[in-house]
Formats: structure tokens, sequence, C-alpha cells
């Protein structure tokens, strides 16, 4: 099978992102002594001024962190809705779903304090150690991907009208970045130079709490509330001022949480808790029958209608109020019987699942649209990652590292990107929209509430072998994120290996693909019934096979599905690998 690239080895440190820029950070701090802890946090400040049509300091992150000869821990950085984020408040404005856009979509922003959290208890370096190199980019320049110019054209009438803090920054001169053009965030570099000079300590770890307290109480925090209360143009086609506050701030500290896992054919797979789609991977290992062959027909349509059983799942039971167990989810015997419904042609139905013999309860906005209500979805409101036809574009990032200690994290910062809010001008970067991910009715587990988490996309992946961390991936795309990833390792656990270690690289550019036959997370929330989105890669026999079960298969470019990050480690010999995706010719792999 066709390769672009090697799989990486060495035993020195290996780094995979969804950028160079941030790859090759994480590599210069790992050779300046840095661990995979320090590396990874210098290259996530770079990843929100390198891909800011893909995150930013007012998004979200959710991380696994496997020290050493520890067992992996969630971190935590998906802030919760404010205290001013209820139902009332929103239907009251005539609101029937949050809107895509604009403060009212603003969750409190997590990732910095969750960055900030992971640098205290398993870093190293000091403060300015790590964030010299996102100052020296927002201060100096890079040159702009591509993807940022685009995504500022399809908003740019909205900039120059409305959004104008955003157009100061990202129409130069009146025109988007040009690809290569060096961009500059001087704001931004303020913003953490400052940070930097307030935050005073005795130790390294004191002055760490103290950047965490200037983000949300001291000038940072501020800003941020007061720019949040000001009315803005949403998706809604009103101008709406947001609920966050000074206080939400303030109450707000990332956190550390046992994972979810599932074990299948000898690999454990860790991942986030229901507040996440997390355990929707699990459940799709957990429905997958013994001896489906690689690449086959059926292992296509098997995979395929195991997704839609698990995203049905996902909209009955998943959320922060949830009160469903995982392991109810993922006992052999509901998966034997949810694994019975799989059929010899596409389901165009959305099948929620009774675990533990409890009737799934639905939103009204789910049931409308599994009905076969259309929902037309506005170009910029949310996540998704393929366009029609099959186009990459993303709002996410994706990152991980591993270093020659075996400390492992696999990190998926996303939000606050410059096409969801506008930009605070006394900051330099937007708030985010993850709050468009909870429903406005009553009751059920991914509800709007105060204090509650929106059930996120975001969901990095660590794989064990004998309870050892081994492997750490995950991709940005929203609702594809646990299909893509998912159908990364069984690529690599059903492929041949290669130099005696796993073919991350082989597995990354194997064809991969996605349905949508489920309600997107994102504003507007549509669904596609029976749509397969597949690489022409994939095969004319696939194509064919896939159509004749009763799939609607969309054709896209060869190379358009999926942006796979990932690292890996031989407990055995302490081989380090990595890999990354080719598609969008952005992300890369670095080590030695």
């Amino acid at each position: 099978m066709f390769q672009t690239r090697p799989t990486l080895q060495g035993t020195f440190g290996m780094v995979s992102s969804t950028h160079w820029l941030a790859s090759a950070t994480a590599m210069a701090v790992l050779e300046d002594g840095g661990n995979a802890y320090d590396a990874a946090v210098a290259a996530a400040f770079v990843l929100h001024v390198v891909e800011p049509h893909l995150n930013g300091p007012g998004g979200e992150v959710p991380m696994i962190v496997a020290p050493a000869g520890s067992a992996p821990k969630v971190l935590c950085g998906q802030g919760p809705a404010p205290a001013g984020a209820t139902i009332g408040h929103y239907t009251s404005l005539g609101l029937d779903l949050v809107p895509g856009t604009g403060p009212l979509a603003a969750a409190v922003p997590g990732a910095v304090d969750a960055w900030l959290l992971l640098l205290r208890d398993h870093g190293t370096k000091t403060l300015d150690d790590v964030l010299k190199y996102a100052i020296g980019y927002a201060e100096h320049g890079h040159p702009a991907v591509e993807r940022i110019g685009s995504t500022v054209e399809t908003v740019r009438e909205l900039f120059e009208t409305e959004w104008t803090t955003s157009a100061e920054i990202y129409l130069p001169g009146g025109e988007p970045p040009a690809p290569g053009a060096l961009l500059r965030n001087p704001t931004l570099a303020a913003t953490w130079r400052r940070l930097l000079a307030e935050a005073a300590g005795p130790s390294r770890e004191a002055r760490i709490d103290a950047a965490r307290k200037v983000w949300r109480e001291g000038f940072i925090g501020e800003a941020i509330a007061e720019f949040a209360a000001k009315p803005t143009m949403d998706t809604s086609g009103e101008r709406h001022p947001g609920t966050l506050t000074g206080d939400d701030l303030t109450s707000f500290e990332a956190s550390y949480e046992d994972p979810v896992t599932f074990t299948w054919n000898g690999w454990t797979v860790a991942k986030a808790g229901l507040w996440s789609q997390g355990p929707v991977f699990l459940q799709q290992l957990a429905l997958l029958p013994d001896g489906l062959e690689y690449a086959t027909p059926d292992y296509y349509h098997t995979l395929i209608e195991g997704t839609k059983l698990a995203m049905a799942d996902r909209e009955a039971w998943y959320g922060d109020s949830a009160d469903m167990s995982p392991a109810a989810l993922l006992s052999p015997e509901y998966n034997e019987s949810r694994r019975a419904l799989i059929g010899d042609q596409a389901s165009r139905e959305l099948r929620a699942g009774r675990p533990d013999g409890r009737d799934p309860k639905l939103a009204k906005h789910v049931e409308f649209v599994a009905g076969g209500g259309t929902i037309l979805t506005p170009a910029g409101a949310g996540e998704p990652t393929v366009a029609e036809d099959g186009a990459t574009r993303g709002d996410t990032c994706h990152l991980d590292v591993v270093d020659r200690w075996g400390n492992m994290i696999a990190a998926t910062p996303s939000g606050g990107w410059l096409q969801s809010n506008p930009v605070i001008p006394a900051l330099g970067f937007p708030l985010g929209t993850r709050l468009q991910m909870a429903w406005l009715d009553p009751g059920l587990p991914n509800s709007l509430a105060p204090g509650k988490r929106p059930r996120t996309t975001l969901t990095p992946s660590l794989a064990l072998r004998d309870g050892v961390p081994v492997m750490a991936f995950g991709t940005p795309g929203g609702d594809q994120q646990d299909q893509w990833s998912l159908h990364f390792l069984l690529a690599v656990a059903l492929r041949e290996k290669v130099r005696g270690g796993l073919d991350l690289q082989g597995a990354i550019d194997a064809p991969n693909w996605h349905n949508d036959s489920f309600p997107s997370s994102f504003y507007p929330r549509a669904m596609v019934p029976g749509s397969v989105t597949v690489e022409s890669r994939i095969g004319e026999q696939i194509i064919a096979a896939l159509n004749g079960r009763g799939h609607d298969v969309n054709v896209g470019e060869p190379w358009s599905e999926g942006r796979l990050c990932a690292v890996a480690r031989d407990p055995e010999t302490g081989v380090l690998s990595a890999a990354a995706n080719p598609r969008g010719m952005q992300g890369y792999a670095a080590g030695r």
C-alpha cells in the first residue's frame, strides 16, 4: 500500500501535531532538557498563534496524561456553562438552539488553566521557558497557512461590518492573510508578556499558580468579562450579550479525573467520560464482531453501522448531567443485543438503546431531524471538518508527545477560533462557542445548565498493552473524531508492523471515511441519514459494495478524511515512534 512518509523511530523523544511549527517547538523543548509535558505546553501555546482558525486561548482542551510508571489520567480543560446560562434565559430571547457564534455560546475558557496546571504538576520548565516560542511567533510573525486566509474570507463581511476588532488582526490592509505572508498578533504577545511580568512567586510552581490567578482574576479575566457583556451579532441574526462573568472565571479550575476504558484484543483504550463523546470510540470497539477481516466490504459496512448505534446512544445518554454508567453501555450483554441490530443493509434510523432497561430520551430537535426534518447549515457556525466534496477544513488541533523517560500525552485543543467570536481588543484572542453543543430542552443529560460542561466532541485517545501506555493519538474533526481515530487504531492493530514496531504512518495513510447519520454537535445540528463520505482511494469495489447495501456514498478527494497524529513507545525496547497526517499538508511528526 502507498505510504506518504516513513514512521519515525528513535529513542530520545517524539512529537506529532497538526502544525509543523508546533512540532518543531515541542522538539526544541525536549532538546533543551524538558520532558513531554513541558514540550506539550510550549507547543500548545504556539498552536494558538499559528492555527488561530482552529483554536485559541479562549477555547478548551481535554488531555490524557500518562506519566511514566503511572496510570493515565484525564486532565479536563473543558469549562462549564456560566452561572447565568440557564435554559430560561436563552428561550426568553426567542432561541430554540444556542447560537453557533457570539458570546451567548461561550463557556468558561478552560484551555489556558489546564495547560498551566499540567506544567505545574508534571513539567520541569518555567513559564518563560514555555511561552517564549508563542510570544516570538505572535510578535515577529509566522507564515500563514492557506486555511487561515480562506477561513477569514468566509467571514470577511462579518468582520468588516460587525466584528471589527477581528478585522484589525485578520484583514490587514483589507485583505485576508495570503499563504506564506507573515501574520502577526502583537496584542497577544503583549498579553503573555504582561502575564509573565505579573505572575510573581518564590518557586516555579508558585509562579505558575500566580499566572493562573492573573488569568482568572487579573487583567485578562477582567477584559474577558467586560467584552463578553457586549451585545454581539451571532448566528441567530441578532446581537446578544453573553452570560460569562468575572465570577464564572474565578470559580473555574481545570481538574483531573479517571478515564473510561475498554479492552479489545489486548488493546486497552482510555478516553474522557460521558461529558465528552469519547466513550463512542469504546462503544464502537465493543460492537465489533469476532473475526472481522480488515478492509473488506463487511468491514466497512459493520463499522459504519456500529458508529450509528454508538452515536445514537451519545444523543440519548451522554452529557455532564448523565446518570448513566459507562459500564452499562460497554457491557457484553448490552453490546450483544445492539450488535444484533446490524443487518445487511444500511439503517437510516437513529436507534438509541435501552441500557439497564431504561427508555432513551432525546431532544425535540433530535427527534425532528431524525424524523426527516431538514436543517440548512450556515457557513462557519461550527466545527464540521469535511465539506460536501470531502475536502478537509477544521476548527481543532491535536498534539501528542512521548519522551525518553516514557512520559506520554494526547491532547486535542480547540475552540476560541477566529470565526467564533470577535477578538477581545485588549487581549488579542476571541472567546469560544462550546455551549452550542448543549440542548435547550430540560431534563436531558446534555441540557444547558449553569456549572455543567457542554458535551464536547474533543476526544484524545491513549492506548495501553498489558496495562502499560504504548500509544497516544487523535485528530481534529468534530463528530468525525471518534470515527477516524477508531479506523486508525484498527489499521494499527490489524495491519503488518514496520521495522518491528507499530506502523503508525501506514495506518494514518490508509483510506478513511465517516458518516453523518446522527445529529451534528454544531449549530444548527443537522443530520444526513444514510450518508457516508469516503476517500476515492478506498476503491470502486468498496464504493459499489456500500452503495449496494443501501449507503448513500459521497466520494471525496483521495486525501480528504482525517487529520490524525500519533506517537508510540515500545515498553520492551524503549523505541519511540511518531507519524502525522499528510492531508492538508500541515501536520508533521518530529523526533530522534
